[in-house]
Parts: C-alpha cells; sequence; structure tokens
C-alpha cells in the first residue's frame, strides 16, 4: 500500500473517530408523558443523575450506556415503574475506520447511545373499594 493512501486512511479515521461525540453529544432531551393522566411526578434515576419532572414534559439526560428507571406518582393512581432503555447506535458504523478508537470514546462518554425521543409511563387507576360503591346514596 502507499504510503500516501495508508496516512490519507489513517486521518479519515482519526476524523471519523468518535463522531456521536462529536456530533451528538453526550446529552439528549427525552419527552416524558403520562397516560391516561398528565400532572404525574416523575423521577428519572441513572447512572449519571437524577432528574424531576412534572408530566408531560421535557428533560435533558446525560446519555449513557445504562438504562433509565423513571418512577411517576400521581393521586388516584398507583406508583408506576418502567424502564427507559439506552440503545446503541449503529449509525455510529463509521468509528471501525478508526481501528475502534471512535467507538470506544463513544463508549466512554455514552455519545454512542441514545434513549427514545418520547416515552408514555402508563398510569394504573386505584380500585375503588366495593364498599364505598355498594354504600353511595341512591344505590
Amino acid at each position: 500500500m502507499n504510503a500516501g493512501v495508508f496516512v490519507g486512511f489513517a486521518a479519515l479515521g482519526f476524523v471519523l473517530s468518535a463522531c456521536a461525540t462529536i456530533v451528538d453529544g453526550t446529552n439528549q432531551s427525552i419527552a416524558i408523558t403520562t397516560s391516561p393522566a398528565s400532572g404525574a411526578q416523575c423521577t428519572l434515576t441513572s447512572a449519571d443523575g437524577t432528574y424531576f419532572v412534572t408530566t408531560p414534559a421535557r428533560v435533558n439526560v446525560h446519555k449513557t450506556k445504562n438504562d433509565i428507571t423513571a418512577t411517576c406518582r400521581k393521586n388516584g393512581f398507583r406508583d408506576s415503574l418502567v424502564t427507559i432503555p439506552a440503545q446503541f447506535q449503529y449509525a455510529n458504523a463509521g468509528n471501525v475506520l478508526s481501528a475502534g478508537l471512535g467507538i470506544a470514546v463513544d463508549a466512554a462518554s455514552g455519545a454512542g447511545y441514545q434513549y427514545p425521543e418520547t416515552f408514555d409511563v402508563p398510569l394504573t387507576p386505584m380500585a375503588i373499594p366495593v364498599a364505598a360503591v355498594l354504600n353511595r346514596p341512591g344505590t
């Protein structure tokens, strides 16, 4: 292989390394909703922080390879505990040209992972006690 071609590929590899860190950054905004009702108090917890929102809301989180745990509470509903999954972005395959250096940088920074842009946390209404229904006036 010609030395100039080798140097060119090596330079291209370093330019493309850590693409996600440079292009997408290490933070991401996620829209959090709750259904069937809004106004829930949610706590999102990940390896890199804890975030508090009242739905519907957008929250800016630090991207990591770790999932986010969301706990939402609202009067009249059971507490809801869900997991927001972190997914590796295969679009960063250009990092292979840098002999894996970019993949390592993106993985370490979290930029190579992404959460869903919107996430709905389902809320389950609390059951009405049977005695309350039977003892209602007019029944």
